[in-house]
């Protein structure tokens, strides 16, 4: 009966404190500007000025995801751009919809 040997080797990397700390600062990040929006749901009174807050909001926690976590920070201004500059057209198409819906609503009951 044959022996068989396990000649697996396990490589241990050491631990890389700068990737560890990117990741907290980035957490960090995301965790202030979660605070802020909750701050505000609670303290701001309702409208145009606290969607549109919110939504700047949440844009720029995308923005932060997908810099750290998807890697696109690494990656060349061409492809950032052509990935941000619909988000912001986005943003614009949401702000523009909701100022005519408003206007549309305010001509129809008045």
């Amino acid at each position: 009966m044959d022996i068989q040997e396990n000649k697996s080797t396990l490589n241990v990397v050491p631990r890389n404190d700068d990737k560890i700390k990117k990741i907290w600062k980035t957490a960090l990040i995301l965790l202030a500007i979660t605070a802020a929006e909750f701050v505000m749901a609670f303290t701001m009174p309702r409208g145009i000025i606290l969607y549109v807050l919110f939504m700047a909001l949440t844009i720029w926690k995308a923005k932060y995801i997908m810099m750290e976590f998807m890697h696109l920070g690494d990656e060349v201004k061409p492809l950032i751009y052509s990935i941000l500059v619909p988000i912001a057209f986005l943003f614009w198409l949401i702000i523009v919809l909701i100022k005519e819906g408003s206007d549309i609503f305010s001509l129809r009951w008045f």
